[in-house]
């Protein structure tokens, strides 16, 4: 987790009470929660084909919102499950993979944007599997400038905005970063020689 998000989660979490606790009251279970955050997703990637960019990102907006939930609805009402962790993974990595692969059709006709928009694939894949590759071999490597909030951050954004090159470029740039400096960060562990 990013210093940005361990600096703000506790905010978050004080904001969202209410509507974490609605959603246990009317027993909406964290991997409901995950489920519905992929389908607004879904369908925000729709929009994005369509060329609705605005509407694109407010249902991606939405999607995220529901990936952030889920989490605090298990921890906080002690619905933490294996199930629940790797199902919560993988629906991130198609919450990663979808919005550009829809953005990379919809500028198929684009080199520059199609550039970025591989570079960004190949960023926000690489970022998760150095993690979790490295967690399979007993290395903590937590680091990096542009983790999966940060990522879909900039891209709702420049859904919201229209400054989609420039999304898509900061993307393409600083996950690729990230996967540096979680290679870095094996490396000089005692664990990995």
């Amino acid at each position: 987790m990013s210093q940005i998000i361990k600096s703000i989660k506790p905010i978050w979490e004080e904001k969202t009470t209410p509507i974490v606790d609605f959603l246990h009251r009317v027993n909406v279970s964290p991997n409901t929660l995950t489920l519905v955050g992929l389908i607004f997703i879904f369908i925000g990637s729709f929009f994005i084909i369509q060329g609705m960019f605005l509407l694109a990102g407010v249902f991606i907006l939405v999607g995220n919102l529901c990936d952030a939930l889920d989490g605090y609805l298990a921890r906080k009402y002690n619905q933490q499950t294996q199930m629940g962790a790797f199902l919560d993974s993988v629906i991130d990595r198609y919450s990663d993979i979808i919005p550009i692969l829809a953005l990379m059709y919809s500028f198929r006709n684009d080199d520059l944007f199609f550039i970025f928009s591989s570079l960004s694939l190949i960023g926000s894949y690489m970022t998760s599997y150095t993690r979790a590759r490295a967690e399979s071999l007993g290395v903590e490597c937590k680091v990096g400038i542009m983790e999966r909030p940060e990522r879909s951050f900039v891209l709702i954004l420049s859904l919201l905005s229209g400054f989609l090159i420039y999304g898509i470029g900061v993307i393409a740039i600083f996950s690729n970063i990230t996967t540096l400096q979680r290679v870095i960060c094996f490396y000089k562990h005692p664990k990995s020689s």
